[in-house]
């Protein structure tokens, strides 16, 4: 192997780690949830530990008739991202056989 292509595969066998690493902290920082499968790549808010609001519970529950949770705001108004990547297959309407 020349000097060349070592240099270029050093360089890539140290890129992918720290990718990997830059990427995972922001994801934290930025509390969202990473989720992949072969259909779809998607980034889902996460409450905010620190938010004095929820506490990191992510709402509280509304008394009434009938009570439900109040999203609070630290991620509820904030965008779900998805990358479509394979179309989902059809269901069939009825068995195969």
């Amino acid at each position: 192997m020349t000097t060349r292509r070592l240099r270029v595969a050093l360089l890539l066998a140290t890129a992918v780690p720290l990718t990997a690493a830059t990427a995972a902290a922001a994801l934290r920082a930025g509390h969202l949830k990473f989720y992949v499968d072969r259909h779809r790549i998607e980034l889902t808010p996460q409450p905010r530990r620190s938010c004095p609001d929820c506490r990191g519970d992510g709402g509280w529950w509304v008394d009434g008739a009938n009570p439900e949770m109040g999203a609070c705001g630290c991620w509820a108004n904030r965008p779900t991202w998805r990358i479509r990547l394979l179309p989902v297959p059809a269901w069939p309407d009825e068995p195969s056989f």
